[in-house]
């Protein structure tokens, strides 16, 4: 990714930073000269990467959070406060789908449990609720700051299976526009709160779903994703970079309140 923007008096703090997605985009940002913080319930994982952009003249660390313990995320803002001294940029990247919360011929939308429904709901919603209360704190006190929350194509349409991740995203969605009007209305007109909604790439979190365990081939769900997304192929991690940067730059700073599909014209398709 060649798009060039100067971050370099910028920190970033990315949930779910240990992650594909997630280090794909800090590993831009810290080419573009932020500062990056990546906390991840994985920390040795999280270190690993923060140690592989420091390898590249980037400034990072990797921290063990968990995004559904509010003291853990409010230590790791003391560290963060502590390294860097201020927050610019939260990605809130933690998130994803479970088996168990899915449909499928091994378990029918009666059999889902209740817990199972609701760990992927908190790991979505609140797994973004709390980070933006947490660090937006910091923006509010320096009357700056710029949050980007990951929703999904579940958000707009649906799924079918994904009944928790689906209602989960749409409410990450709805989140991203009522946190934009309320920071600038409440606190600093100089707050901006996007979201990217990423089409189909394919993860280590869904790749049961669209791949099959033993020959490596698509499923049906698989080809049936490809066949609705007129650019034909999966988005990879480095295809989400391009818009992160842009939403973190000053050509964005009116743009507030949005979501962006990054999605190979998937929304854009009736299917005809």
């Amino acid at each position: 990714m060649n798009l060039q923007v100067d971050l370099r008096s910028q920190v970033a703090v990315l949930t779910g930073g240990a992650g594909v997605l997630c280090a794909a985009m800090a590993q831009a940002l810290a080419k573009n000269g932020a500062r990056i913080a990546l906390l991840d319930l994985r920390e040795e994982t999280a270190t690993a990467v923060a140690q592989e952009i420091a390898a590249g003249g980037g400034l990072a660390i990797g921290l063990g959070v968990d995004v559904l313990d509010k003291k853990s995320l409010i230590a790791a803002r003391e560290r963060v406060m502590s390294e860097f001294g201020r927050v610019d940029i939260l990605i809130n990247g933690a998130g994803g789908n479970m088996p168990k919360a899915t449909t499928g011929a091994e378990r029918s939308f009666f059999d889902l449990a209740a817990e199972d429904i609701k760990k992927v709901f908190d790991l979505n919603f609140m797994g973004t609720f709390l980070p933006t209360q947490v660090f937006g704190e910091v923006m509010v006190a320096q009357k700056k700051g710029n949050i980007i929350n990951i929703s999904s194509m579940a958000a707009y349409t649906p799924l079918t299976r994904t009944v928790a991740y689906s209602a989960a995203k749409a409410a990450v969605e709805n989140l991203t526009k009522w946190l934009a009007v309320h920071f600038n209305q409440e606190y600093s007109r100089e707050i901006r709160v996007n979201a990217i909604a990423p089409g189909f790439l394919l993860t280590e979190q869904n790749r049961y779903l669209l791949t099959d365990a033993l020959s490596g081939e698509y499923t049906e769900r698989g080809k049936a994703i490809l066949q609705a997304t007129p650019m034909a192929r999966y988005g990879e991690a480095e295809d989400l970079v391009g818009a992160v940067l842009f939403l973190c730059s000053d050509a964005a700073r009116f743009v507030n309140g949005v979501s962006l599909p990054i999605d190979g014209a998937f929304s854009a398709y009736s299917g005809v």
